[in-house]
């Protein structure tokens, strides 16, 4: 069993995202294994790009950090591998835009995030209508697609139905960033997307606190988290004690 559907056995499981380089790369390797040693189940593994057009100021701000700081796929892959060594086993879905992709070469980039330990992929800049290329290379490593309450039915269930690892479902309209309360909508746009496919069905944009997460938790197989993650770790004095709490405190939500 691969570790995507390994860690489904745990739902509704959480899911925090990091950026690599942030604030600086030994501090995120460290942030990203005491997130996985203390909580998380899947964890969303950031590479920085100059213009991250799905993320909120949060997320925006933490990447130009890390890319000021001289981050890069070469040094992001390396780190994943590091991660491996010190023996952190749960998922890593890697979260990038094309561009750096392709300027570090297709077929490299996805052997040597497969060598590195990553278990799939998310590319917001990259819809499915393009994506064939892409899903040649990468064989039985997951892209997971993302839908919005905005999708029409037909490509709802086009992606719903060729869907791999999980889908990102984004629970409001706009970019990233941490909001105040949950979607009315959110139980019925699960239900929708559950009817064209069996492959989990994971939330993120906007949840914040782990009672939040806990409501969505209730509805769906997962629980992504992202501004929230990076804001209050990058804001911290000791981000890695930080990251070890916020984890406890969301996993403990979730039970």
């Amino acid at each position: 069993m691969n570790r995507i559907e390994n860690a489904f056995k745990n739902k509704p499981i959480f899911m925090p995202y990091f950026p690599l380089g942030y604030p600086d790369l030994e501090t995120s390797i460290d942030v990203i294994e005491a997130l996985a040693k203390n909580g998380a189940d899947l964890i969303e593994v950031g590479l920085s790009f100059s213009d991250p057009l799905a993320d909120g100021p949060v997320i925006q701000k933490a990447t130009q950090v890390a890319l000021e700081k001289g981050i890069t796929i070469k040094k992001s892959l390396a780190a994943v591998a590091e991660l491996r060594r010190r023996g952190v086993t749960i998922p890593f879905i890697l979260m990038g835009y094309f561009n750096p992709m392709l300027a570090y070469g297709l077929e490299k980039f996805i052997r040597d995030a497969r060598e590195a330990g990553a278990d799939g992929f998310i590319i917001p800049d990259l819809p499915l209508e393009e994506a064939g290329e892409f899903q040649s290379l990468v064989g039985d490593m997951p892209l997971i697609q993302m839908l919005a309450p905005t999708s029409p039915n037909e490509r709802m269930e086009l992606i719903a139905r060729t869907a791999k690892g999980f889908i990102y479902l984004v629970s409001v309209t706009g970019v990233t960033g941490a909001r105040t309360e949950i979607s009315d909508g959110l139980g019925g746009l699960i239900n929708r997307v559950r009817e064209h496919t069996s492959v989990p069905v994971c939330v993120g944009f906007g949840i914040s606190t782990p009672e939040q997460a806990a409501q969505v938790g209730a509805l769906a197989d997962g629980v992504i988290v992202g501004s929230a993650c990076v804001k209050m770790i990058g804001s911290s004095k000791m981000p890695v004690e930080t990251a070890k709490q916020f984890a406890a405190e969301f996993r403990s939500a979730l039970n």
